[in-house]
Order: structure tokens, then sequence, then C-alpha cells
């Protein structure tokens, strides 16, 4: 216990000092491009303030960190539905096939979606008739294997695409995750880097426009075909470390903690701790506390609650919830639907 706390103490100390030394006149929010990659994945990890690096063992790895599903020993199926900010809808769905020999794969998909809106301009304030949406979506192939007993490594490539009315923007990246588990209670330490990718641009008809190329001449066309320039954007660079482990393991209940440092390139660092308490692996509570040290940050307390249960003909099944203040931009609920067999 004394060196849990030790571990827990430097994490906290490493992060407080990178955040002393930010400045906070300048911030980065809002440089980079993709931000629906960061809108973090699964009720069960959620609801322990998204401290789930070195936890990661289920389908939801496959956003966390690859390497967590090298030791799954069954298909896993994981689909999710959260009810994101301003009305949108944020979907998730994944499916881990292990291939034998420490080898697993899976395949996964992110959607963003919000309903269709009428188009407005200075002219047609009440609407022009036409309607406009926007939808962001991730594709990835992930692939993991355990090198020890102890030790995994996993990589996930993924498609990227952004539209929004007649723009649109694709880009590729990578994820690496590492897990080592440890022989000290088997607790277990995590890592991985998210989103490693190419530049993303927007691009389509909307940028088209008329242009007069010089306004002293008269009599020269002044509606010639152009093309706005707009600027390329990084994808949302994450890095995390983290540690999880058993605090209490018996017959009849456990309790798990965990703890995430973060270290993004369009913000701040900052910390995630979670607890999970389970009652003979079937009814699951959970509670967390994200972003601490993180500027400005509308993030805080996160509960959740889960129920698994054994059908017979279909494997393990189970359902998780999670609730997350996000303080004036309202509240979040995340529903999970998790399939093993």
């Amino acid at each position: 216990m004394r060196l849990l706390i030790k571990i827990i103490s430097t994490i906290l100390f490493i992060v407080q000092i990178l955040y002393s030394q930010s400045d906070e006149r300048v911030t980065k929010v809002g440089t980079t491009a993709g931000a629906f990659l960061e809108i973090e994945v699964g009720a069960r990890a959620n609801g322990m303030g998204g401290a789930f690096v070195a936890l990661a063992d289920d389908a939801t790895a496959l956003y966390w960190n690859t390497a967590g599903i090298a030791r799954i020993k069954k298909t896993n199926i994981s689909l999710i539905h959260t009810e994101w900010l301003a009305g949108m809808n944020f979907d998730y769905g994944a499916i881990i096939i292990p291939l034998g020999h420490g080898n697993v794969i899976g395949l996964s998909i992110t959607t963003l979606t919000m309903d269709e809106m009428e188009v407005r301009s200075v002219k047609d304030p009440e609407g022009t008739g036409e309607m406009f949406g926007a939808t962001d979506m991730s594709v990835g192939l992930s692939f993991a294997r355990a090198l020890t007993d102890r030790f995994a490594i996993g990589f996930n490539a993924k498609y990227i695409n952004q539209r929004i009315w007649h723009m649109s923007t694709t880009s590729f990246a990578i994820d690496v995750g590492t897990i080592f588990q440890t022989q000290f209670r088997g607790m277990k330490i995590g890592m991985s880097i998210s989103n490693f990718g190419n530049k993303m641009q927007m691009l389509g008809r909307d940028i088209e426009i008329e242009h007069d190329i010089d306004q002293t001449i008269e009599g020269n066309n002044p509606q010639i075909d152009a093309y706005l320039n707009t600027d390329k954007w990084s994808l949302p660079l994450l890095f995390r470390v983290g540690i999880a482990m058993d605090i209490i393991n018996n017959k009849y209940q456990r309790i798990t903690f965990s703890t995430d440092a973060i270290h993004p390139n369009n913000n701040t660092e900052s910390v995630n701790v979670g607890i999970e308490y389970s009652f003979k692996n079937f009814i699951f509570l959970r509670t967390g506390y994200r972003s601490l040290f993180l500027q400005d940050s509308e993030e805080g307390l996160t509960v959740g609650a889960g129920l698994m249960q054994s059908i017979r003909g279909l494997g393990k099944l189970n359902v998780d919830y999670a609730f997350a203040s996000f303080g004036r931009l309202s509240n979040t609920h995340r529903f999970s639907l998790g399939i093993k067999f």
C-alpha cells in the first residue's frame, strides 16, 4: 500500500511541476483538428474518471490502450452510445478477435453526428430552404501481441474523416500502447500515444468565391473564380501513462484503484483518478474525478454502475452507465453494452 501511495504521489508531483511551468497567458485549446478523437469511450472507463490506460481489458481498449486486448481469450463486442454536448450523439462500436498465441486483432468505428440544421445567411436570416449537417468518423484496425507473460504491446491504424456541409477532410493516424504487469499485487503500468498522424485541411466548394483581382481597374472581370486558402491543423496528439491495481481482491469483492497522467498537444497537463467496486463480479459501482490541474476545466466528478451476467448460449453480457459533470456545459450520460463469447 505504501508503494502505491508513493507512485501516485510521484505522478501527481511531476504533473504539478509541468503545470506550474506552463504559461497561463497562452492557451493551446482549439489548435487541433479532429476534436472528436478526444471524446473518451466507454461507460466503465468514464465512470472511473477516465483513468483507464493501465486497466484497459475489454473492447474499449482500442481507444485507451490497444495493448490491453493482448490477453483477451474470447471474442469481445462493445456498443456504446453517448448523449454528447449541444445535442450531438457520440457512438462507438468495436470487436476483438483472439488469434491464439498471444495475438489479437480488433476493428472499431467511432462517429459524432448532429441533426441537420437550416442554412441561414445575412440576406435570409429565417433560412434559405437548404439544410446542412456535420459528421465526424474514424475507423480503426488494431493488432496486439503479448510479448511475455507480463508485457504486451499494441498498435491501432485508423482512417479519420470530418465533414460539414460541402466541406470535408481526411487523415490517417496510428496509436501505440504498452502494458506491463508487475509482481506487486498484480499492479499494471500502462502507456499510450494516440493520434499520431498527418494534418487535416478542410476542402470543398464552400470555399469557392468570386473575386475582383484589382478593384482600381475599371472594365475588368470582377467575378473571377477563386478559392479561399484553409489552414492545415494537427491531430490532437495525446500521451497517457497510468497505473492500476486491486486494493482488495477476494472471493466476494474487489476494489480497484487507477490513475492516469495526461499530456496533450492542445492543452495543459492533467490527472484522472478512479475507483471501481465489484461485488461477486456481478454488480459494479464506480466513481472518479477527471482533469485535476487542468486550466479552466469544466470537468470533474464522475459516477457509474454496471451489471455483468452470464447468458446461456450467448456468453457474458455486461451493461454499464456513467454520468459526468461538465459544469456550465451541462452533463453527459454514457451507456455501454458489452458481449464476451
